[in-house]
């Protein structure tokens, strides 16, 4: 998961960082941190402003005055950490920066590689040192031994070595790059900002990072694609572009950004969130309409904030089979982080009694729709149905906008091995419904969620945690790395 941002030729870069990382606070909430580059006044050599600490973004840099002392410079590069490799602990905290022949260099990354082990293993009888856990320190080193005569065929070097799920962000003492794996697994977009004297370019996770601080969209970072933000691209607004794998030509996605991850006001691979969900909700209610077991209408709910716009689309289609409305029956505390991220099943459930309060006169007495994007290990949706229950609904029937997950992630969600997901303990969808308390449970099915995302040219998507279909080869101790370490 993680956000990522990038600032290049801006006064003000590590402030625009900071508020782009603002936006992408969804996208991981463990840590957060910003690497500046800087020129000393006096001996005219580039210098790294660094702050990272654990928690949400703004106690991090609650102290302002980092921007006027420490994270000074023109440019910057910024991360939101949500672990899945690697322990949570303070070396892990990105970005990364180190010194090397080619000078300072930092890097913010988004994503899992696949094959951590056997290179960090490599790298280690090499006499390679690493001072965290994380796969995302193995770039460094690849890009520091790398006897390649150029920076970026020192980073396209590394990048080739890599395996797995990676959008990237780095920054040299001259330039900042933009890079996505050749399957394009997690996005990246580019945008830019006019100033005094020219334009700023950007680089973020989603676009909701670009709106914030005022930037155009300009485009994606494309699957198998390197960006060069330099000297060039500031006077003449080009942009250099290279190719990771000249043969790779297909994407393969990540449909759950789609499904849960992305804001809904953001647009990532080039289509807009929102109008996915609006549809997966629709198909759903193709499939899986609800009647009122009673004479009175339909509720059609959210679990929020997640479930909020697919549930717009389920109640539009239902309804016009059976008299349904949509409603607020949820109330989320946005005070209390997002539950599937909390690391540990203690503080999960210990959320989810914190997060939600129903709305009674909404549900008492009614057949209650539940909308929600996924069911993992079931503990959210159980506890969810119970508090709902207490309201006195008639009925109440969860709907999900995503196939069962059956399989674990490799690409960068946390999602945990087989043994822990509810979709492998039970064989069918009413007995998942006995066990969370619902009266139905129904899913969207691979062919719903398929027909609701965008399709075209070069575009596919990986939907390993639904079936099991890898782009791209595991080393399956890489789900070991963190507990090892």
């Amino acid at each position: 998961m993680c956000g990522i941002v990038g600032v290049f030729n801006h006064p003000q870069a590590s402030a625009l960082t900071y508020y782009a990382l603002h936006a992408l606070q969804h996208r991981g909430q463990e840590a957060a941190g910003i690497v500046s580059m800087y020129a000393n006044e006096k001996s005219g050599k580039h210098r790294l402003g660094i702050h990272k600490g654990e928690g949400l973004v703004l106690d991090v840099f609650s102290d302002h005055t980092l921007f006027e002392k420490t994270l000074v410079g023109r440019a910057a590069v910024g991360h939101n950490r949500y672990s899945t490799t690697g322990s949570n602990s303070l070396a892990n905290i990105q970005p990364f920066s180190f010194n090397y022949t080619g000078g300072n260099f930092a890097l913010a990354h988004n994503g899992n590689l696949t094959n951590t082990r056997p290179l960090r293993d490599r790298l280690k009888n090499e006499g390679a040192i690493f001072q965290s856990t994380t796969d995302s320190e193995l770039f460094l080193h690849l890009i520091a031994r790398s006897r390649k005569p150029t920076q970026i065929e020192q980073i396209r070097e590394a990048v080739q070595i890599a395996q797995g799920a990676y959008s990237i962000v780095m920054l040299s003492e001259t330039a900042m790059y933009a890079t996505r794996d050749p399957h394009g697994f997690r996005p990246l977009c580019v945008g830019r900002i006019k100033h005094e004297t020219g334009y700023a370019y950007v680089v973020a996770s989603e676009t909701c990072a670009l709106d914030i601080i005022s930037a155009e969209y300009v485009r994606d970072v494309e699957h198998n694609e390197i960006l060069v933000f330099d000297e060039k691209t500031v006077a003449t607004g080009e942009i250099t572009s290279h190719y990771i794998d000249e043969s790779m030509t297909t994407s393969r996605q990540c449909i759950f950004e789609y499904v849960y991850f992305s804001r809904p006001d953001s647009k990532i691979f080039g289509h807009n969130v929102d109008k996915v969900r609006r549809k997966m909700g629709k198909n759903l209610a193709e499939e899986s309409p609800v009647a009122a077991a009673n004479e009175r209408d339909v509720v059609v709910i959210a679990v929020p904030d997640s479930g909020n716009t697919a549930t717009l689309g389920y109640a539009r289609v239902n309804q016009e089979r059976f008299p349904s409305r949509y409603e607020i029956g949820l109330i989320r505390s946005h005070y209390v982080g997002r539950t599937f991220i909390a690391p540990g099943q203690d503080k999960r459930e210990f959320k989810v009694k914190t997060k939600f309060n129903v709305v009674r006169g909404v549900l008492e007495g009614r057949t209650v729709v539940v909308i929600d994007d996924s069911i993992v290990r079931g503990t959210t949706s159980k506890s969810l149905i119970k508090l709902i229950r207490e309201a006195n609904p008639e009925q109440v029937h969860l709907r999900i906008t995503s196939p069962p997950v059956k399989h674990p992630c490799m690409y960068g969600m946390d999602f945990p091995s087989e043994d822990e997901l509810i979709a492998n303990h039970f064989s069918s969808d009413d007995a998942i419904a006995h066990e969370l308390g619902a009266d139905s449970v129904r899913y969207l099915s691979v062919e719903g969620l398929m027909d609701s995302v965008p399709q075209g040219p070069g575009i596919n998507y990986c939907t390993a945690c639904f079936t099991g279909e890898y782009p791209v080869e595991v080393d399956m101790t890489v789900t070991k790395f963190s507990t090892e370490e």
